[in-house]
């Protein structure tokens, strides 16, 4: 790997483009490097798993509303394939809906670092893109390894959440550099295409405080979806703000660390293999990740615990992240309120801690339901609980180290008679170091599960087939990639929403 130190350079001093950050992620993304074939077994999961967590998720709200926005973009030819429906529409319209419906669940993959993401989002927009473009399976998967290379590298270099940038910054960038390997696209279009994305794709992190919204799904999609025009309007020779990391008013100098901003981003070498997908984990439960360890900590707790009405306390010591982001250090009151919103309770982990402590289980629906959340005897437990931040936990979660690297926490029950019961778990079961890593069964089991009751067997069958054959796949063969569904109550449900614009 080399090390790319990414500092403010004032207009004066004319920054060369070959030394700015865009044009190094550029020069990643046009390599033209052969394929690791770890790599590629990987994309084919993250593949699944997308199409796992999408159609699960077709009946909900914020998706019904992204793709009746997108049918309303209808082609003839070519197009892209919309989750839940038969109709091709503009590739970015596709992205939109597709990207939606693949983050509503927040239950894809992850990677967490200086920074947090989940490059699954980057899926969307290529494959939209993929077939649009009339590409092959292989371009697909060329394009997935090179964007999930740069999302994990922005992630490991530069922290947005310090300064209340939301991710899909990084996202946008990722995805650009993705179509521009899936494409085979020029290293300046490429740099023009990735400064545009970032340029547009800039937010706070409000979207992810407080009372949290339905836009937390589409903000991925809306990134993907910006990548892909600015993709197309770099093709055309259009020109972006430059340079838009180094920029005296770019984006570090007034977004991130300011004028003396100093990052270091590390990028492969030429002829080095792109593995950083192999660095990222998915989600076995529907919650923020760092909820995962807690939901198995919590499994493991169950009968320790006994009787759940003799609880006191429960305190969870933990990083910082999870601390002042999903746990009571975010001094967000939602966090405690039965009557949020599932984008909220899914970023409270004293919420999740109650109802998997008391449960045993985690399920995508029923451990959200507004009926669940206000059961009596879950929310007085839920209110006893509450985290803090330990400095061990803070330092294990940003350690360099994967092998030592934890995303857990501890836990520490006082019951009513002063009995004190203690644990930690420091990673997921499901986390590639942990007890149940996942392989290619276990997100084969995880497509099955969520698309029981809406895609049948016979159909089921087929789109793991194609999956597994992505790398032979021709271009007309991507539509594989979208499992069959039952198109009329997709239908239905969509016509029962309020109508907008288009």
């Amino acid at each position: 790997m080399i090390e790319h130190h990414v500092r403010v350079h004032p207009s004066a001093d004319r920054l060369p483009r070959e030394d700015q950050l865009a044009w190094k992620l550029a020069s990643v993304a046009t390599g033209t490097e052969e394929l690791d074939a770890d790599s590629t077994a990987m994309a084919v999961n993250r593949v699944i798993d997308n199409a796992s967590v999408a159609v699960a998720s077709l009946l909900r709200r914020p998706v019904a509303v992204a793709r009746a926005q997108a049918t309303a973009h209808r082609t003839t030819a070519p197009g892209a394939s919309v989750f839940g429906s038969r109709s091709r529409v503009s590739p970015e319209w596709a992205a939109w809906a597709n990207g939606t419906a693949v983050r509503e669940l927040d239950f894809h993959d992850t990677y967490l670092a200086a920074d947090y993401s989940h490059p699954g989002d980057n899926i969307p927009p290529l494959l939209a893109v993929a077939q649009h473009t009339g590409r092959t399976g292989a371009d697909l998967l060329r394009g997935i390894i090179a964007a999930y290379e740069i999302h994990v590298a922005l992630v490991k270099g530069i922290c947005l959440h310090e300064h209340r940038i939301d991710h899909v910054a990084h996202l946008s960038a990722a995805t650009a550099g993705g179509l521009g390997a899936l494409l085979r696209l020029p290293t300046e279009t490429v740099y023009q295409a990735v400064q545009q994305a970032v340029h547009t794709t800039t937010a706070t992190r409000q979207s992810r405080k407080g009372e949290i919204s339905s836009w937390k799904a589409y903000a991925p999609a809306f990134a993907g979806k910006a990548a892909i025009e600015a993709v197309d309007r770099a093709m055309r020779g259009e020109t972006s703000p430059s340079p838009v990391y180094e920029g005296e008013d770019g984006f570090l100098a007034w977004m991130l660390d300011g004028p003396d901003s100093d990052y270091t981003v590390l990028l492969p070498e030429p002829g080095e293999p792109r593995r950083a997908i192999l660095d990222t984990y998915t989600k076995e439960h529907s919650a923020e990740y760092q909820a995962q360890a807690i939901i198995d900590l919590a499994r493991r707790l169950r009968e320790k615990a006994g009787p759940l009405d003799q609880v006191r306390s429960i305190v969870l010591h933990t990083s910082h992240h999870t601390h002042h982001v999903i746990g009571s250090g975010a001094n967000d009151p939602q966090k405690y309120d039965p009557t949020a919103s599932r984008e909220t309770l899914d970023h409270s982990v004293p919420y999740i801690f109650a109802v998997a402590l008391e449960d045993g289980t985690w399920h995508h629906e029923r451990s959200y339901a507004p009926d669940r959340a206000r059961r009596p005897g879950t929310v007085e437990l839920w209110q006893k609980i509450t985290t803090v931040e330990d400095p061990a936990w803070t330092r294990r979660y940003h350690d360099p180290d994967p092998e030592r690297r934890a995303f857990g926490g501890r836990a520490v029950i006082t019951l009513a008679d002063g009995t004190v019961i203690e644990d930690e778990l420091a990673l997921a079961d499901a986390h590639p170091a942990g007890a149940r890593p996942f392989d290619r069964p276990a997100y084969t089991g995880k497509f099955r599960t969520l698309a029981e009751g809406v895609v049948t067997r016979s159909a089921q069958d087929a789109f793991l087939d194609s999956a597994a054959r992505l790398a032979e796949l021709s271009a007309a063969d991507l539509g594989g990639l979208f499992p069959a569904v039952d198109t009329e109550a997709v239908a239905a449900f969509d016509a029962s929403l309020p109508k907008g614009l288009f």
